[in-house]
């Protein structure tokens, strides 16, 4: 039952139904685009939006005219000593009570573009209603007041109501110019009739004032739609870069999958792919050594010798392939035990010592004495050394030296560093090396090339033990490669059991 669970957990199954979505995706996308390049429908894209946050602050504000209307007529009527403002107030609130109607029923329907024009319609119409009553209000006489008091208070009344208004409609454009068209008219013809001084300067008072502020609210309109297009604009751009996060991490995710689905299929067929190997390179061996009979042919004999290195050759990438795939696949188990790098490097330096001796380059070894044991993978460590040792020796030139340190770190882990006098590698080539099957442009050049797959298994297998891996290189100096082991893994000694006894001892008798 496990093994049936194991192997469906271990399916890699691409979800070729989400490509559907991606053509949604870029359905959305182009409409988004062809939206933001477009900046002839700006106005009637903005209609509605703007409709409807008009409608908003008008419901919202719908006191504050009642209190205006009535602050003004309870000081109105204690100048005037009469009722008069009593009946303007009346028609004042039933203009702005219809007013308000307009703007719950506007509110209550669904806001298309085509019906946010005709509300705008009717509400400007409402705002002519509106300065109708306000016009009645600066027709009103005082019989009682003496001077020029009650002309003063009804300026001041019809700033403070233009005012108002200029703030409360900055969503609804021209709302202030018909809302008090009213207003000025009937200013313009009571003064024309008295031709009274005040009545005069009360006109041009609200002229100027009434210009000012057709002026602010109408810059404020236009402010509030950029604001509202640049909102827009983000929120379209915020909405692309989410699709095309969203259609990146899918692109990501399969690519991952297929990546996955090659490595285990890779550390799979490590049965299949060597045992053919096998017979190959045993039999060409035997074949080469002549232990069945001798070859009469010496070039038969050449063969073999050829096949048997080929199949070698093979054999070493197919172990290096199967080897980063099993890490990629998560199928690289450590066998960890205490182990000890010292031993581990001169056994890797033995081995790699007669391929030194005949190009003549000398291995020289700097290590620091009395190392402590380290717990790791003895078989993947000496696999990290032995493959820098062998790219050491393999680039070094004829009669090059190559170095080898063993020591602590600063965190108190272990390092080792292997260091040659090769012709090192351009900085702008060092990610192509360190990247799996990447060669560089000396070692491409070289006779004697490779895998391009030693550097990444040895950061696989040192990132297996949370250690790190640096490669320092300059080009006809040399190169340097540094691998270490955390502190965590470093195995300090134990202070010995009498020791220990006597020191709880102490400590108890201070205590």
């Amino acid at each position: 039952m496990s093994q049936g669970v194991s192997s469906q957990t271990d399916k890699n199954i691409v979800d070729l139904s989400r490509s559907h979505k991606n053509k949604a995706v870029a359905k959305a996308v182009k409409a988004t685009r062809e939206r933001l390049q477009t900046g002839n429908a700006t106005t009637q894209h903005f209609d509605r939006e703007m409709m409807v946050m008009h409608l908003t602050a008008m419901l919202q504000g719908a006191t504050v005219v009642p209190i205006l209307v009535l602050l003004i007529t309870a000081i109105g009527t204690y100048f005037n000593q009469q009722l008069n403002l009593i009946g303007w107030a009346f028609l004042a609130l039933s203009f702005h009570a219809a007013n308000i109607l307009i703007a719950r029923r506007a509110k209550a329907r669904e806001m298309t573009p085509e019906s946010a024009r005709k509300w705008r319609r009717y509400l400007l119409a409402g705002q002519v209603l509106n300065g109708g009553g306000w016009a009645l209000f600066a027709l009103q006489q005082c019989q009682f007041c003496g001077g020029n008091s009650y002309v003063l208070f009804k300026g001041a009344g019809l700033l403070i109501a233009l005012s108002a208004a200029s703030l409360a409609n900055t969503m609804l454009r021209r709302a202030v110019m018909f809302g008090f068209a009213p207003v000025a008219l009937a200013l313009v013809a009571k003064a024309g009739l008295s031709r009274d001084v005040p009545d005069i300067g009360l006109l041009a008072m609200f002229a100027i004032a009434f210009a000012f502020f057709i002026y602010v609210s109408d810059r404020m309109f236009l402010t509030n739609r950029s604001l509202l297009s640049f909102q827009s604009e983000k929120d379209d751009l915020i909405a692309e870069l989410e699709v095309a996060k969203s259609m990146s991490d899918e692109a990501r995710r399969r690519a991952e999958e297929a990546n996955l689905a090659k490595s285990r299929f890779l550390a799979s067929m490590s049965h299949e792919l060597r045992t053919p190997l096998n017979a190959i390179l045993g039999f060409s061996e035997v074949m080469a050594t002549e232990v069945m009979g001798p070859l009469n042919n010496p070039i038969y004999k050449e063969y073999t010798n050829d096949i048997h290195r080929s199949g070698q050759h093979l054999l070493n990438l197919i172990n290096e392939i199967l080897d980063l795939s099993r890490i990629e696949a998560g199928r690289y188990e450590l066998n960890e035990e205490s182990i000890s790098l010292l031993e581990i490097c001169e056994d890797c330096i033995g081995m790699v010592q007669l391929r030194a001796r005949a190009k003549n380059i000398a291995i020289q070894s700097n290590v620091e004495p009395n190392l402590p044991l380290v717990w790791a993978d003895e078989k993947s460590m000496r696999q990290v050394i032995l493959n820098l040792l062998s790219n050491a020796v393999k680039f070094t030139p004829q009669g090059g030296e190559v170095t080898v340190k063993v020591g602590w770190t600063a965190g108190g882990g272990q390092y080792i560093s292997i260091k040659d006098n090769g012709p090192g590698i351009p900085e702008n080539e060092i990610p192509v090396v360190l990247s799996a099957f990447g060669q560089g442009s000396i070692a491409i050049k070289s006779a004697e090339q490779g895998t391009g797959l030693g550097l990444p298994i040895v950061q696989a297998i040192l990132a297996k033990h949370n250690g790190q891996f640096h490669l320092k290189s300059k080009l006809r100096e040399g190169t340097e490669v540094i691998a270490i082991l955390p502190a965590k893994r470093v195995l300090q000694s134990l202070p010995a059991v009498e020791e220990t006894q006597a020191v709880e001892r102490r400590r108890r008798s201070f205590a």
